[in-house]
Parts: C-alpha cells; sequence; structure tokens
C-alpha cells in the first residue's frame, strides 16, 4: 500500500501524517511506502525518519513524475493556495489549485490506463464552495445537497476540482472522494494566509499572553471543526466502502466535516470563561473589510446528517475545542496556573 500525501508540511497535512504513521495500516492493508509531497521540507523530524517515510520536494506538477514512478494507491490531496491568497492573486489560485490537480488527477488516470491500480483520491475542498445564503434563506442549514453557489476565487476553484473528479470518478479513471473542510481551530503556531486565521490567533495569543486582533464583527457566526476532527474525517472518507448503509460512500459524493456553528463573540466568552477576563482582553476588534468579505461569504449553519451516517460527529462543544487545543500544546500556554489546568 503506497500512500502519497500533497501538501504535507501544512499543518492538517503533518497531523495526518503522524495519524498514518501511527497506524501504519489503510482499510487493513500494512502501509508499504508513505510519500510526503510538498514545496518544503516537513519541519518535523520525526516523520521524515520513520522507515515508511519519503520525502519529496518541489512543485507539484515537476514532482509527478517522481511520485508515480511506482504504483500509487491512495492520494490525500492537501497542498492547496489558501482563500486570502486566492483573492489577491487570481493566478496563483489557478496554478496551484485547479492545474496542479489536474496534473494530478491526469497521473492518476495514465496511472490506471497502462494497468497499474486505480488510484483513490481524497480531495480536500473546502465550505467556501458554498454562498452564505441570503437573510431569507437562513431557515434551513447547508448540507452536501444545496448548490454550491461560491464568492470567492478559491471556493470556485475548489468546486472546479470537485467536478472533475466527480466526472473522472464516474469514468473510472479514479476513485474519487472529496471532503469539505470547515474553519479549522485551533491551530497552533504561525498564522497562516487563510483569511479565517484569525478564529484560531484570537484564542491561540491570549492563551499565550500576546494580544490579538480580531478582523471581524463579534456577532459574525463561523462552521468550525477541531484539527482532531477534521483528520478523523478525513481518514474516515478515505476509508469508507462504496455503497449506500451506514459507513459508506457513494461515488465522489462530497462529505462535509461536522461542524459547530459558533459566533466569534461565543469563541471569546469561552475564553473568559476559561482564561479569565484579563487573557480574553487581549483581544481588540479592528474591523478588515477584506477578511469579513470573504469570511462572510461562507455558510456557518451545516446539516452533519452525511457524516453521522459515516460514524462522525462535530465537536462537542468550542470549550471542548479550546480544552484539546491546551492539551495538545501545553507549551504554547502562557506560564499561568489557570491556563495550565485548561489541559
Amino acid at each position: 500500500m503506497r500512500i502519497v500525501v500533497t501538501g504535507a508540511s501544512g499543518f492538517v497535512g503533518r497531523l495526518l501524517v503522524r495519524e498514518l504513521l501511527r497506524g501504519r495500516s489503510f482499510s487493513g492493508v500494512p502501509i508499504s511506502r508513505l510519500v510526503l509531497v510538498d514545496r518544503v521540507a516537513p519541519p518535523d523530524e520525526e516523520p521524515t525518519a520513520d522507515a515508511l517515510a519519503q520525502v519529496v520536494t518541489g512543485d507539484l506538477v515537476d514532482r509527478l513524475a517522481e511520485v508515480f514512478a511506482e504504483p500509487v494507491d491512495v492520494v490525500f490531496h492537501l497542498a492547496a493556495a489558501v482563500s486570502a491568497e486566492c483573492e489577491a492573486d487570481f493566478d496563483l489560485g489557478m496554478r496551484v489549485n485547479v492545474d496542479a490537480t489536474r496534473a494530478l488527477l491526469d497521473a492518476a488516470r495514465t496511472q490506471s490506463a497502462t494497468g497499474g491500480p486505480t488510484v483513490r483520491v481524497v480531495f480536500t475542498s473546502s465550505i467556501a464552495v458554498y454562498g452564505r445564503p441570503a437573510a431569507g434563506d437562513l431557515s434551513q442549514p447547508v448540507s452536501e445537497t444545496t448548490l454550491p453557489t461560491p464568492r470567492s476565487s478559491y471556493g470556485t476553484q475548489k468546486l472546479v476540482c470537485e467536478h472533475l473528479i466527480a466526472d473522472m470518478s464516474r469514468r473510472g479513471y479514479v476513485d474519487g472522494r472529496v471532503v469539505r473542510l470547515m474553519t479549522v481551530a485551533v491551530r497552533p503556531g504561525r498564522p497562516n494566509a487563510a483569511a479565517s486565521g484569525f478564529v484560531s490567533a484570537i484564542i491561540r495569543e491570549p492563551l499565550a499572553g500576546r494580544p490579538a486582533v480580531c478582523p471581524v464583527a463579534p456577532e459574525l457566526t463561523l462552521a468550525v471543526a477541531s484539527p482532531r476532527t477534521t483528520v478523523q474525517a478525513l481518514l474516515c472518507v478515505a476509508e469508507a466502502g462504496h455503497g449506500d448503509g451506514p459507513g459508506r460512500i457513494r461515488g465522489a459524493t462530497p462529505v462535509n466535516v461536522p461542524a459547530l456553528t459558533v459566533s466569534v463573540a461565543d469563541m471569546l466568552d469561552t475564553l473568559r470563561r476559561l482564561a479569565g477576563p484579563q487573557t480574553a482582553d487581549l483581544v481588540t476588534f479592528s474591523p478588515d473589510p477584506f477578511v469579513e468579505s470573504v469570511v462572510a461569504s461562507w455558510p456557518a449553519d451545516f446539516d452533519n446528517t452525511r457524516g453521522a451516517h459515516l460514524g462522525l460527529r462535530p465537536d462537542a462543544s468550542f470549550e471542548a475545542v479550546v480544552r484539546d487545543y491546551a492539551a495538545d500544546h501545553p507549551e504554547a500556554l502562557a506560564d499561568r496556573p489557570r491556563l495550565r489546568q485548561l489541559g
């Protein structure tokens, strides 16, 4: 079983790689090689030192011949330019998100056409494929059957890739799986270029004793899933069999990661309750119309039925999300007894 992870040096990619190396199997089959592909080498030495790991560094399109030099069974395609980057640079988003994905799919198609295994392609899409419903259409939560109407270049590019994967799966070229990610929080470390990066920052930075700026209004609501829930969803969808029963998936039908619906004000109330007013008051508001226009175009209230059908559940609460972060990253907490007790 040879598995490829693109975007392996990113935050979610590193967590996914860690889980695959920990289990050392996929759907009960031992992993013989785990290929980690990214423009930069993984920042952690642990994965690269593992005997199963093969690191491929560079532009994905330029490295596809190396990636497919031996038969590939599964690809987790996480590599992408993120939301704010794509809105600021249209050509970058098209090149990284659309062109590279098509090149990857063509390489997988060539493998199956020449007698190799049909590649299971697990694609990380995004809630950005949806547009936030108009004020009069908020009575029903969004589900996978809701018509996608993206209002950003990033969302449009992800939707284009979803359709490519669906059509190539219909033709039998690949076995496509589409997972639509929510806002993943709380992320440790340095912020990325995603428009939603502030969601992690307004929790992570105060817990570390540092100020943070929130660029959106406190009443803005978002769909949030923890890193643990996100990686669990990726693995669950990847390993699901085809069919109609519980725990099974139909074709390349997308699956939304089960999410919490929470407002910025609710997040800060949780921070205040867990870490005290001194910590929560480190967050200040400074509106950024660009960030708000991107994030406000995403829906926040989701029907999690399809995820539940696969055995997935949203996080228990935003408090649980914060506590998980504290437990996983005690080194990132300020040296104050109350914060140390969170984990």
